[in-house]
């Protein structure tokens, strides 16, 4: 029984070192093109002796990050911020998109803490992962959301003391007109309007 344990679990660890060089590799590209250029992404697997049979083999698998030149790599969990743990979240998807047996992605604003050119590359991110998955993104930044295959606006009303969600299916001229919104405030201009267009 433990000699058999122990070749299983021998096999599963040196798939996982192969797997966890290459995904490191792959995550750390990303995210470098997340505006975070001197980031690494490590796995480490931090083997567990003191347990003499577990489910998970005989190691522990720990993400590790350096965001800074200069900076020792530590857990995840531990030293990023809000932004950088959506652009990584994001980073592990596209490195591992073709293993995902889930066929829809949900990202609730993974776009926080971002802006101008940095969007718009998440945004590209996120139409690339759509041609293989379906991708249901909630964004406040016009930059990602103009690169969305359909779009829909979500919306409350309040009404006789009663608050309702609502969700709106926008054509091709409404979509324009909420990406120029998006981009100028309460009150839009026609420049607006043309720069989404444009881009459209």
């Amino acid at each position: 029984m433990k000699k058999k344990y122990n070749d299983v679990a021998n096999k599963l660890s040196k798939s996982r070192f192969q797997a966890a060089k290459k995904l490191a590799i792959e995550i750390t590209k990303t995210i470098q093109a997340l505006a975070l250029p001197h980031a690494e992404f490590q796995v480490y697997l931090e083997q567990e002796n003191n347990i003499p049979f577990s489910l998970h083999g005989l190691e522990k698998i720990i993400f590790q990050i350096k965001t800074n030149a200069g900076h020792t790599l530590q857990p995840l969990a531990k030293i990023a911020s809000g932004g950088e743990l959506s652009r990584i979240g994001l980073a592990i998807h596209m490195a591992t998109a073709n293993q995902h047996t889930t066929p829809t992605l949900i990202f609730d604003e993974v776009d926080v803490g971002i802006g101008g050119g940095t969007a718009e590359i998440v945004g590209k991110l996120l139409r690339h992962l759509g041609e293989t998955h379906q991708v249901i993104c909630i964004t406040h930044q016009p930059q990602v959301a103009a690169l969305g295959h359909q779009h829909l606006l979500v919306s409350k009303e309040h009404k006789d003391n009663v608050t309702r969600t609502q969700i709106q299916f926008l054509s091709s001229t409404e979509k324009i007109h909420e990406l120029a919104r998006m981009l100028g405030g309460i009150e839009i201009y026609q420049k607006n309007i043309s720069s989404c267009t444009r881009n459209w």
